[in-house]
């Protein structure tokens, strides 16, 4: 008896390694039991079961595979096929879409699923271009600034030794309309260097700064977003135009449904991170209206100092109507 069930448990084994003829293998930043991680795997369930087992991902978290670049070049030599990517990544394969990234650019998700929806087949050749196919739109949320020292009025930035992405062009302009020189290190070493005071200052959506514990080295929070950071689920095209047309219908399909659910779900979380990170003690500085003001004119000085760099003057200008249109339709 004992044999029979041990041969037959290792003929299930045989037959679901077979069976499964095109593994994905999947690289992002988001630690394991996040909100990325777990809707990734409903993904991947639902993929498995309607492909009869043929299509999966293997999922690598938490950034055992490095950060962003390092995954996208090794998506590039063939290491891995696929990748969770926040804009900064987006940025190494479709430049023109990280005006979606764009500093003090959107008030709302509203306005920020009206212009993705827009926008999208335009962004999605841009995609193809660069190498890899858009299974999903995955928003990473609305990005704020924290600090050591309360940041309110844009005097008050001038004092901070703020962190930058490395890298990040997005960023880089925005500091520097600001009028400040940040300090450039990889997202892996923030936490580090705030604890450390070789930075004061750093960006993020509130659920990444809670998953990251980067409020554990800073007390305040500037109550007004600097930008609404893009995220999407992409793969390599060389290995989507491996996988018969049949199956690459089934990952596309789930992945626009499931990282619609991730968006829905990553603005809930980041309302609830919030709430911790006012629980914990987090100041939360409002800038005044006039602030408000000036804000709003660096990021248009901003955007405009990024066009014909990342994306076209005549993109940023559709994008900036777009935006008008559809306010003066909703006011």
């Amino acid at each position: 008896m004992k044999k029979t069930l041990l041969c037959i448990a290792l003929l299930v084994i045989i037959t679901v390694s077979y069976s499964q003829e095109y593994v994905i293998k999947f690289a992002t930043l988001a630690p394991e039991g996040s909100t990325w991680i777990n809707i990734m795997k409903e993904y991947d369930a639902a993929v498995r079961k309607e492909s009869g087992g043929k299509l999966g991902f293997r999922i690598y978290a938490g950034g055992v595979a490095g950060d962003e670049k390092d995954v996208m070049r090794k998506i590039r030599l063939g290491q891995f096929n696929s990748a969770g990517i926040t804009g900064f990544g987006i940025g190494e394969i479709a430049k023109s879409a990280r005006v979606l990234d764009a500093p003090f650019l959107f008030k709302n998700s509203a306005e920020v699923d009206h212009i993705v929806t827009q926008f999208d087949g335009e962004f999605n050749s841009e995609f193809q271009n660069g190498g890899f196919v858009l299974l999903g739109w995955a928003e990473v949320g609305s990005v704020y600034i924290i600090s050591k020292t309360p940041v309110m009025k844009i005097g008050d930035l001038h004092s901070i030794k703020m962190w930058e992405w490395e890298g990040d062009p997005v960023a880089d302009a925005t500091f520097k309309t600001i009028g400040i020189n940040p300090i450039q290190l990889s997202i892996t070493d923030v936490v580090t260097s705030l604890q450390t005071g070789l930075i004061t200052g750093a960006y993020a959506s509130p659920l990444a700064i809670v998953s990251l514990q980067w409020n554990s080295a800073t007390s305040n929070l500037m109550d007004y977003p600097l930008t609404n950071a893009s995220g999407a689920v992409v793969i390599s095209k060389r290995d989507f135009d491996k996988i018969p047309a049949d199956l690459q219908q089934i990952l596309l399909k789930h992945g626009k449904a499931f990282m619609r659910k991730l968006t829905e779900q990553s603005r809930k979380d980041n309302i609830k991170s919030l709430e911790t990170l006012k629980k914990n003690k987090m100041t939360f500085n409002k800038p005044d209206a006039n602030e408000l003001k000036s804000y709003d004119e660096i990021g248009r000085k901003a955007r405009r100092s990024l066009a014909g760099k990342l994306y076209s003057e005549d993109l940023l200008n559709r994008v900036e109507k777009a935006l008008a249109d559809f306010r003066a339709k909703n006011k």
